[in-house]
């Protein structure tokens, strides 16, 4: 399903979360009922600091979700990245937190907002024309993808102006046919053009997505929840083995 939010008023959620298959990054700072109202069944908080003048909090939920923002990290279920600047001893916090099947990785890159110009599933990554070589290879490795340059509605800010999970995808809506029909086939799921927000263009910004659940700003309108509900296939979607199988754990090993 696709759940309108907001965080503490703001309804740009996608630049204060990001959401995996296995794990949630959430900025610290909302008060309770929004990380109750979108990571649903939180059940564990625990606070820390982080550099770049924007704090976390790392959630540990039914879910096993674990947060961060948008625009400093790219991650899908196989892995996570974070800029360069993250401290030695946050990256063993965040590490001791993620799943063990989860990667970490620190990457030196020129263009370290690294939300806003990589956008990926679990399979596939469209990345900012210019991010380094280097940058590249650590990302098909860490988060084990194809890696694509694109742009999107010739905008080279990739992770901004789109969404899309394993099961379909949301991008600018001045992107042509001709350009979904050439970013379907390198993602190969199905994409639409549009907005969220009462028609923001920030696709990103405005929006978190996985393979079952999706939330937006509390500005998108009903046609926009059923464009999203509809290309993400959210209806027919369940959650995964993976995050099943380790829900279940963490229920057995609280009762």
């Amino acid at each position: 399903m696709a759940v309108r939010a907001s965080f503490e008023n703001n309804n740009e959620i996608g630049c204060f979360a990001k959401l995996t298959n296995t794990y949630c990054l959430v900025a610290v700072g909302g008060s309770e009922n929004f990380y109750r109202g979108v990571l649903q069944d939180v059940f564990l908080f625990v606070k820390f600091p982080l550099s770049l003048s924007l704090p976390l909090i790392l959630s540990l939920s039914l879910s096993l979700s674990l947060c961060l923002s948008l625009s400093l990290s790219a991650g899908n279920r196989h892995g996570l990245l974070v800029p360069n600047n993250t401290t030695d001893q946050e990256l063993q916090h965040i590490r001791n937190c993620l799943p063990e099947s989860v990667k970490i990785q620190r990457v030196e890159e020129r263009l370290s907002a690294l939300g806003n110009v990589i956008a990926c599933n679990d399979y596939v990554a469209l990345v900012h024309p210019d991010l380094d070589r280097e940058t590249e290879e650590i990302l098909a490795d860490i988060l084990k993808v194809e890696v694509f340059r694109q742009t999107v509605a010739e905008q080279v800010l990739v992770g901004s102006y789109c969404a899309f999970s394993n099961q379909g995808g949301l991008v600018h809506p001045k992107t042509s046919i001709e350009d979904q029909d050439e970013l379907s086939s390198l993602l190969q799921v199905p994409l639409v053009a549009g907005t969220v927000n009462r028609g923001s263009e920030v696709i990103a910004g405005g929006m978190v997505v996985n393979d079952w659940c999706a939330f937006c700003g509390l500005d998108t309108t009903s046609t926009e929840l059923s464009v999203i509900e509809s290309v993400f296939r959210l209806s027919e979607a369940q959650p995964s083995t993976i995050a099943t199988t380790m829900r279940d754990s963490l229920i057995d090993s609280l009762t």
